[in-house]
Formats: structure tokens, sequence, C-alpha cells
């Protein structure tokens, strides 16, 4: 388990911060509830294999007590880079993203199962939307009960959104809770 360097660095912070905004800046600078009264530890970003982990400082300074062929996992895992160097968030860091959230789309109860199917949001199912969303925009999905289903992109404005028609899509599915169902087999 290695320290992003700076190139990775940048495209996870990009990446996390089309979604959280300014509330980076509490993902990055959260106290750990793992150190002393006195000195309480951070949490930081690690890369094992290709995939970047969300972990406090404590437990990486434990975890060098086993190899780095034999560690599978450590903290959160908030994304991946593929083979060609982008990055892409996975769903494990929802609750990240959901608690930081800059952009909110709040679904009806009726189409939650559509979009934990891999579907995209439609305006039919809109329950509710934050302001001043525009395409392209980093969203969490949430239900109704203020529970984080997913993730996608905007792919209309709040504007945008008050004159379409019930069919036209408002948020392009990356991501949800489903998947761990799903992908069952492949886990």
């Amino acid at each position: 388990m290695r320290p992003l360097d700076e190139n990775e660095t940048t495209q996870v912070f990009e990446k996390m911060f089309k979604f959280t905004g300014n509330n980076l800046k509490n993902i990055v600078d959260r106290p750990s509830l793992e150190g002393t009264d006195t000195n309480p530890g951070r949490y930081c970003f690690r890369m094992q294999k290709n995939r970047v982990f969300y972990v406090s400082e404590s437990l990486v300074k434990r975890a060098t007590n086993v190899k780095r062929d034999k560690l599978v996992s450590l903290g959160t895992q908030i994304g991946k880079f593929t083979k060609n160097g982008s990055f892409h968030l996975t769903i494990q860091c929802l609750n990240l993203l959901g608690d930081n959230a800059k952009h909110k789309v709040w679904l009806k109860p009726t189409s939650e199962m559509s979009f934990l199917y891999g579907n995209h949001v439609l305006k039919g199912g809109l329950g509710r939307i934050t302001e001043n969303i525009v395409p392209g925009d980093g969203v969490v999905v949430f239900s109704m009960a203020d529970m984080p289903l997913g993730f996608g992109v905007a792919a209309k404005s709040t504007q945008d959104c008050r004159k379409m028609d019930p069919n036209g899509i408002v948020v392009l599915h990356q991501a949800d809770i489903g998947e761990y169902l799903r992908m069952e087999d492949d886990l």
C-alpha cells in the first residue's frame, strides 16, 4: 500500500470534487477516531494494486505488518484506476459522497427499484432536486427517506427539468447499491 502520486491525487480529487464541491475539504481534513485524545489521527488516500482506499493513518501504520501481496483491502475503497489510467469512483464511496454531496436528487418510492436495477433517473420518478444543477455535475441519488441509493451525472439542469416531459432523463446512472447483488458472482 503506497501513497498516491501527484497525478493520481489530482485525478481522485477532481472526480470527488465533481460530487462534493467545496465539501471535499471535510473529507480530506476529517479527524480519525483512532488516534489519541491529544493527537487524533487523520484520514489519507492509499493505493493498493489499482484501487484507491480512504483509510486512517493509524490503520495504515498497523497494516505495515502485513505483506503487500497478502493485503487485499484496507479502509474504504473509493475508486479504481482503469488500465488506460482514468479514475472511476466505486459504490463503496457512497457514504462519503452522500454525507458531503453538493447536488442531490430524491426519488419517488415508485422509481427507486428502477434506479437500483441500473436504469437512469427519469423526470417522472423525481421527488425533489437541489437548485443550481448544471449538466455534467455529479449528483448523489437519495430515497425520500434520505438514504443514499447511488450516484450519477446530471443530464439536464434544474431549470430544464421543470419543463421536460416525464420520460426525459434527468440523471445518468453511474453506480447504485444494487450492484452488490448484480455483481455477486464477480466479487
